[in-house]
């Protein structure tokens, strides 16, 4: 048996997903015409209570547009120090926008408005001017760790008094929902853009949406185009990810439970020495022997995974690991 846990980007479309891909009325895009894009768009935009929004190949790509966006050269942007904006996005926030970066050490990528209030520079020629605070939900290196509502609302009503702008990074944001309860139509009162990722948990196979206000999306179309991210007949593509919207969203909840179950299996054993709290669908584990050593035993049982650090693995649950996969890996740890 075969069990992939390196990411839960590994999946295959399912077969109504296909049926859907099939059967999508498409345009080209770029001219605005493509109808399963449009109705993507405006589909996510009501769910997360904002105005418009726009499809792009990657997460990597809406969060850069959102950083351009919200930014002038010469600015700051605060994030925490695991954040995938900065960690994982090739430098693009130096690249693209000319922008600097103020790095905070929250507790598993978790940040506070009281940790970010005394790094927002004061308006002063020798320091970048701070305009930009960036989420990340869930907190990937903090092994699929969660915002609520709750902890996000004294961080956006900071930004607001300050005059920054709130992006979230929601590269998993339906399994921090899944999580916490909170409703995705709510988040449109506390940020200036959500990308939200739909070829993740959701299981679409590309792309992500960014949403926002009319004016922004429509400076980020500019920006998308520059970027080289219009796509032409992208509603083969859309209709992917309506359906997974539309039928993946409930049962994230599984994906979370099998976690759970990796996790307590782990703690059990002599050769972990740590498990981090599974809250939604990503397993960190420490080991004593090198990373490596142990992911080369679990392939040889047919079990991928990945490392994030020298004694540190990643499982990450996914629609493609099924319940008797699970049990496997559990008989083979």
């Amino acid at each position: 048996m075969t069990v992939d846990l390196r990411s839960d980007t590994v999946t295959k479309p399912t077969p109504g997903m296909l049926e859907a891909m099939w059967s999508a009325k498409v345009g080209d895009d770029v001219f605005g015409e493509d109808e399963t894009v449009n109705a993507l768009e405006e589909k996510a935009a009501a769910m997360f209570g904002m105005e418009a929004g726009i499809y792009c190949p990657s997460g990597t790509m809406t969060n850069q547009i959102a950083i351009k966006c919200f930014t002038q050269p010469l600015d700051e942007l605060i994030a925490d120090q695991t954040a995938h904006v900065y960690r994982y996005e090739g430098g693009g926030i130096a690249f693209n926008s000319g922008v600097s970066t103020r790095l905070l050490n929250g507790y598993r990528g978790i940040i506070t408005a009281e940790m970010v209030e005394p790094e927002i520079n004061a308006e002063n020629i020798h320091y970048p001017r701070t305009s930009l605070v960036v989420l990340e939900n869930t907190v990937n290196k903090g092994g699929g760790s969660c915002y609520t509502l709750a902890d996000i609302k004294p961080i956006a009503d900071l930004c607001c008094a300050k005059g920054l702008k709130l992006h979230l990074d929601g590269a998993r944001i339906f399994n921090a929902l899944a999580h916490t309860g909170d409703k995705a139509v709510d988040y449109g009162a506390y940020f200036n853009g959500v990308s939200v990722c739909l070829s993740k948990g959701l299981g679409a196979p590309v792309g992500s949406v960014l949403l926002a206000d009319k004016e922004t999306i429509k400076y980020a179309r500019r920006i998308r185009k520059v970027l080289g991210g219009g796509m032409r007949q992208a509603g083969f593509l859309a209709a992917a990810a309506i359906y997974a919207l539309d039928h993946h969203v409930e049962r994230l909840k599984i994906d979370h439970k099998h976690a759970q179950i990796l996790a307590e299996e782990l703690a059990k054993k002599d050769w972990v020495t740590n498990v981090l709290p599974a809250e939604t669908n990503i397993v960190l584990f420490d080991t004593l022997e090198p990373a490596e050593t142990v992911l080369a035993k679990l392939e040889a049982k047919g079990i991928k995974a990945m490392s994030t650090g020298s004694h540190r693995i990643r499982f990450v649950l996914h629609l493609d690991v099924h319940a008797e996969q699970v049990e496997y890996v559990v008989a083979s740890l």
